[in-house]
């Protein structure tokens, strides 16, 4: 029994210091205080849209693509110069 609590603990412990543990509550917190005022709300996502780990303009497929992310997923790194307009160099010239 003593293994099983020492084994929980220590993966426990992986699992928050892990790097995209990290990284997802940085960004998580940086967007709570990003510029929505009071009582505004962002756009639904899209039916059926739904988060599923890329984060960067080469693993998107289309400017509108890239954008969805930007606007609905957390941590993503697709727009360089935060002007709200993702892959600029590769999607969204």
């Amino acid at each position: 029994m003593k293994a099983f609590f020492a084994v929980l603990i220590v993966g426990l412990l992986a699992w928050k210091l892990s790097p995209d543990f990290q990284s997802w509550v940085g960004a998580t917190l940086s967007q709570a205080k990003a510029s929505l005022p009071i009582g505004a709300s962002r756009a639904a996502a899209p039916p059926g849209f739904r988060c599923d780990g890329r984060k960067y303009c080469s693993q998107m497929t289309s400017c509108a693509e890239a954008t969805t992310f930007l606007n609905h997923c957390p941590g993503m790194h697709m727009d360089g110069d935060n002007d709200g307009v993702p892959c600029e160099r590769q999607w969204c010239e």
